[in-house]
């Protein structure tokens, strides 16, 4: 995957539009709760600025109607969080059409909310044009957005003189190209969620690639049907089974495997109160419903996983909400952490497992990118990626 990345450019003297995710979230009086996107995207900019140019930042906040900027969907608490990061003021600039007029201090601007223009979300080649014009270089820092083509996404990038990927975008497509493009085997991939279905391409195009995957959640159940097992009350997905099976098929015809468990923890109802019971799979009755994996399985992944020189991760393996259905993932997550193969790990609730059992800073890369990961994990080109590696 061969593109420019903004430090193989010279800035001096530019001015670069850096399109970047600082989407985050609002309370009610308009206080941003949680700061990690801006911060993420700080260093590009701090990079772009000390190498002599000026900053103009665009990013998406929230779902606004297009056409018309209310207040509450204004970009301001955004420009003044970032601010506070560079110690500087930056100025939070709406009618930019006709042209934009840098502080003469700290040379940074940031544009109103993005998705407020007319076209944003269609691509609008016209409004691409107008972005374009205000820069001399382009600049990508918004994994997160990779799956969209909008036109302070793509058709800016069709039109600026330079386009680069900034330091985070970089980091975040060499982490991928590492795990799935070009990884070191074998590869093993945690795929777990409530449902099949939005999981399913992601599950069939790693059936092509991976040495073992492992499924967990309500998609374990669904493989457990598939291959035969009574699965009580469990959350499960029949009419999918099929589609399951041919994954276990498709993995079983390559010499790979998809593991399933022996030993499960149950309960009769799904609740933080609820009495989890551990037991063989055979055992379970009608009404329990499967939770979390067993503790011997769980063990048995875990060895599975020490030995991978790539490992995946998307997806908590049980209920690990509650504390009583948390251990396999615990135990999961652990031997990822404790890997010395190269671990990619995505998603929410996967980032909320590796917060929550204080694992971060032993993943190898933790991506915040919710859809754009799930995208590229199911083999989809990105347009992001498309426009990169074009020019």
């Amino acid at each position: 995957m061969k593109f420019n990345k903004i430090t193989d450019l010279n800035l001096a003297g530019k001015v670069v539009f850096i399109r970047t995710d600082m989407n985050v979230p609002l309370d009610d009086n308009g206080i941003i709760t949680d700061d990690t996107r801006i911060k993420a995207g700080v260093n590009t900019i701090k990079y772009a600025l000390e190498n002599g140019a000026k900053v103009i930042v665009a990013t998406h906040l929230g779902r606004p109607a297009e056409g018309n900027i209310r207040a509450e969907d204004s970009v301001a608490p955004v420009a003044v969080r970032l601010g506070k990061l560079l110690d500087c003021e930056i100025p939070v600039v709406d009618n930019w059409q006709q042209g934009v007029t840098f502080p003469a201090t700290n040379k940074i601007i940031m544009l109103e909310n993005v998705r407020c223009n007319v076209g944003e979300k269609k691509n609008n080649e016209e409004l691409g044009k107008k972005y374009a014009a205000l820069c001399d270089v382009f600049c990508y820092d918004a994994f997160a957005t990779a799956h969209r083509a909008e036109a302070s996404t793509n058709s800016v990038g069709l039109y600026a003189k330079e386009i680069c990927a900034g330091l985070l975008m970089a980091k975040e497509l060499e982490a991928l190209s590492k795990a799935v493009s070009s990884p070191q085997k074998p590869v093993v991939a945690v795929v777990a969620g409530s449902k099949v279905s939005t999981k399913l391409t992601i599950l069939d195009n790693l059936a092509d690639k991976v040495d073992t995957l492992i499924v967990g959640g309500g998609i374990l159940n669904t493989f457990l049907m598939a291959n035969g097992k009574d699965v009580a009350g469990s959350l499960v997905e029949v009419d999918l089974v099929n589609e399951a099976k041919q994954v276990i098929d498709k993995m079983s015809a390559r010499g790979a495997s998809v593991p399933l468990p022996y030993d499960v923890v149950v309960a009769e109802k799904f609740a933080p109160d609820a009495k989890a019971v551990e037991k063989h799979l055979d055992d379970i009755k009608s009404g329990e419903m499967i939770l979390d994996i067993g503790s011997s399985f769980a063990n048995q992944l875990a060895e599975i996983i020490a030995e991978a020189g790539t490992i995946i991760w998307n997806g908590p393996v049980g209920v690990f909400e509650f504390d009583q259905f948390a251990n396999g993932t615990k135990i999961v997550a652990n031997a990822i952490a404790d890997s010395k193969g190269f671990s990619l790990a995505g998603g929410g609730d996967t980032i909320a497992a590796i917060n929550k059992f204080n694992l971060f800073d032993k993943i190898s890369y933790v991506s915040t990118a919710g859809g754009a990961l799930l995208e590229f994990l199911e083999g989809k080109e990105l347009p992001a990626v498309k426009l990169l590696t074009s020019r």
